[in-house]
Formats: C-alpha cells, structure tokens, sequence
C-alpha cells in the first residue's frame, strides 16, 4: 500500500506537528508532501524524513512570513502529483485538504480546524497588525479562499475532527460529516515531580488569537511568578505589557520543558482552541491547568478535578480563578491528573487512526488493503 502524507507547512513547531509525528510512526515510509519545510525551525529528526516541497518553497521571506502569501496555497497544494497512492492523509489547518488525487485514492482528512484565518476572518485579525488599506483590500481574497475552501473539501472521502469544536465547524462550514478522534498526546515524555516551584506557566505560540495577553494582564493584577514557553509575531507586544513579575524562555529543549511543566503550580491556558495539547501535557505532568471554559478544554479537563474554568475571556476573571485555584490547591491529586491525560495518550491515537484507516479502505475499495 503507498501512503502519502500531506501537511500545511512546515515552518514552525506546535501540536500540528506532533500529530505529524504519530502519522509518520504509523507510516515510517511515507513521504510528506508541504507548501515549505525550513529546516532550521524545526526538529533535527525531520532532516531524517522524505520532504517534499511545492514552488512556494523557493519564494523570498516565505519560511518566516508564511501569512502573507495566503493565496498561493491552492495553487501549491493543487500542483502537487499525487497519482499512484492508495491513500492519502492530509493533516490540515490550513490548504492542505485541497490536494487533487485519483479517483481511486482515498483521501481521510485529519482536520484540526477549518481554516481560521478564512472563516474567523474578523474575530482572527482583531489582534493582528494589520493596517486599515491592507484590511479593507483582504475581503475580496478572504472571498476566494472561502469558495476554495469548500470545493476543496468536497474532495476529501473522509473527515476525522480532533474535538466537538472542530465536528461543528466542520458541518458548518463544509457541511461535511466527520468522526472525532483526539490529537496524540506523548505522556511518556512528562512525568510527576514531588516538588513544585512558585509560578505558574504558559505554554504556546505567541500569537494573537491565542489571548496570551489575559494571562499577561492578570498575572501583572495578581503580582504572581509567570514563566511564558514560546515563540510567535505577539512577544515583542506581549514583553512591552508585562511586569515584572513575568518572564519569556522562548523555545526551551523537551528535557527543560518537560521539568516547567513538571514543577509548576498550574499551567494557565486562556484562549479558546479547538483542542489545545499542552493542557494534556500539563496533566501529564500531574499539574492542574485553569482554562477559559471554551473549545477542546471542555473536552480535556474534568472541573474540580485536573483544573479549574473561567468563564469570562478577561483579566479580571482568570486572576480571580488563579485565587480559587490557590485556596483549593490541596484537593488536585497529581496521580489522577496523570490518568486523565493518558486517556489521550499516543497509543491510543495510532490504534484508533489504523482502524479507521481499515474502516475507510474498506469501504471504498472493497477490503483489498485490509
């Protein structure tokens, strides 16, 4: 059987690209078809695989500006020849889905969302730098990339939704059903410490619609240790706001990560994904997370139990959670926190994912691969 794996890009480093990895375990053999690879963004380990690339790699400033050529992705992902496989995997926040294949390929869509920056157009740039010109002259292009969008997943077989969140948007916007299976999440790399140290932690890319700035904000109210894991276009902005008491590590090693989560009082985690891993990897970590009470959060933690919800996206309301969390700090039990992360352990998903392979092949090729 030959088996393509098809992704976004490859330019930075987050839990698109952890998914990645468990899809290339499940098919060392594979090749990943992207839009850009840069190297020197991501692990030593990719040097290792069969990367692809598509005529966008060689544009200049696209390995670190990736945003601002939004409407050569179709083209990219429609130039790619993808004839002579049997099934194809696209790992898609973005165009990737919209790969053409033969009509006797199956293509499963393993979707983390539909694309933000097309269909949360307004709510997605509210952070974003962008001047009023480039506003005003973007929705003509928005417009496009939404009717490709959707021609483009009218030519997936099958969709899988990392979350509720994501299977809504999914029959909203592509009016597509889809099954739910959860991102992997590599619990054996974390571990329970007996200690913990005195901050709390964020861990993520530092990008607007991420709302790292609630944190900022209401750590600077509280006066309380912060430590910020991560890189993105919002630190500059993100560094100007914040007191003293908060420090930006950046990109730090999986071993140094690894202890951050270990040894903090809880990981704080206030912006409304559609699944979120490091809330997992914090659990994993026995450490309780305090969650804006929206999206995949609401998927992966049990209240009172291995974290804490806010209910209002503000400063205020996450400062006044971190007091709740404070005066009931004692009733978090750093076992069960783990158990519930394993639930959504990495062996998990390669066993689920394979049977849905099965399940799909089956189905459209009458069990010859099975």
């Amino acid at each position: 059987m030959k088996v393509a794996i098809i992704h976004d890009w490859l330019n930075q480093y987050g839990g698109a690209e952890l998914v990645l990895e468990a899809l290339k375990e499940l098919f060392p053999d594979a090749p990943i078809y992207t839009s850009i690879y840069h190297p020197k963004a991501m692990p030593d380990f990719y040097r290792r695989w069969d990367i692809r690339t598509s005529f966008m790699d060689k544009l200049p400033f696209v390995k670190t500006h990736h945003q601002l050529f939004l409407v050569f992705y179709p083209l990219a992902f429609e130039s790619f020849n993808l004839s002579g496989y049997d099934l194809v995997i696209s790992n898609k926040s973005g165009f990737c889905h919209g790969i053409i294949t033969s009509p006797e390929t199956v293509h499963i869509c393993y979707c983390l969302t539909p694309t933000r920056f097309v269909w949360d157009f307004h709510e997605y740039i509210q952070g974003e730098a962008i001047g009023p010109m480039v506003r005003k002259l973007l929705p003509p292009f928005i417009f496009f990339l939404r009717q490709w969008d959707k021609l483009a997943a009218d030519r997936v077989d099958f969709f899988i939704a990392i979350s509720r969140e994501v299977k809504e948007r999914i029959r909203k916007f592509y009016r597509r059903a889809s099954e739910i299976l959860h991102p992997p999440v590599y619990t054996s790399r974390f571990y329970i410490s007996p200690e913990q140290e005195d901050y709390y932690l964020v861990v993520s890319r530092l990008v607007p619609y991420k709302r790292i700035d609630i944190a900022v904000e209401a750590f600077n109210l509280l006066k309380r240790p912060l430590i910020v894991v991560g890189e993105g276009r919002a630190r500059p902005s993100l560094e100007k706001k914040a007191g003293p008491t908060i420090r930006f590590l950046g990109r730090v090693s999986g071993e140094e990560l690894a202890q951050l989560y270990a040894r903090c009082k809880a990981l704080i985690f206030p912006g409304r994904e559609d699944f979120g891993i490091a809330p997992l990897e914090a659990q994993a970590s026995g450490r309780p997370v305090i969650a804006y009470a929206a999206g995949g959060a609401l998927e992966t933690i049990v209240e009172g139990k291995t974290g804490l919800f806010f209910h209002s996206q503000t400063p205020e309301a996450l400062a006044e959670a971190v007091l709740e969390f404070e005066r009931r700090a004692a009733d978090f039990d750093p076992a069960a926190i783990r158990r519930n992360a394993e639930r959504f352990d990495v062996k998990n998903f390669r066993n689920k994912m394979w049977l849905f392979v099965r399940f799909a092949l089956d189905f459209i090729k009458g069990g010859a691969y099975v």
